[in-house]
């Protein structure tokens, strides 16, 4: 029994409870186009450290030839996002990234087209223009 409470990491007040719900990031690239000049430098120079933060997710690094460089996430839902980093510098793609990492890969919802639905009656009740006293010239 004892080993057992060992094997099982414990968390406080939550901490370390928290999934992240992307799973793996894939950066596609080309070596010789000059559009992925800045995802060849974040590749050799940034990509280990965020991997040794972010144990978690999978990185695979798949060679693209003659292609922009992309980025693409994939989230424990299936679904899949993807970023194109053509002339990005480093910095940039490091924000995309991190991007792609808190995005918990639902669709975009347009919240503006959808009329506010109230579960309460008005007070005043519905409005009409009968109802007001008429205009006078």
């Amino acid at each position: 029994m004892a080993s057992l409470a060992k094997a099982v990491p414990r968390t406080n007040n939550g901490t370390g409870a928290f999934v992240l719900q992307c799973r793996t990031l894939v950066f596609q690239y080309c070596e010789h186009w000059g559009s992925n000049k800045g995802m060849v430098n974040y590749l050799k120079k940034d990509l280990a450290d965020f991997a040794r933060k972010h144990p978690q997710i999978e990185i695979k690094v798949q060679p693209r030839p003659n292609h922009h460089p992309v980025v693409r996430g994939f989230y424990l839902n299936g679904r899949e996002k993807q970023i194109c980093t053509r002339n990005l510098t480093p910095e940039q793609i490091a924000k995309k990234v991190e991007l792609l990492r808190d995005s918990s890969g639902e669709k975009m919802k347009n919240l503006a087209k959808k009329p506010v639905i109230s579960t309460t009656e008005s007070v005043r009740g519905i409005w009409s223009p009968f109802h007001t006293n008429p205009h006078t010239i």
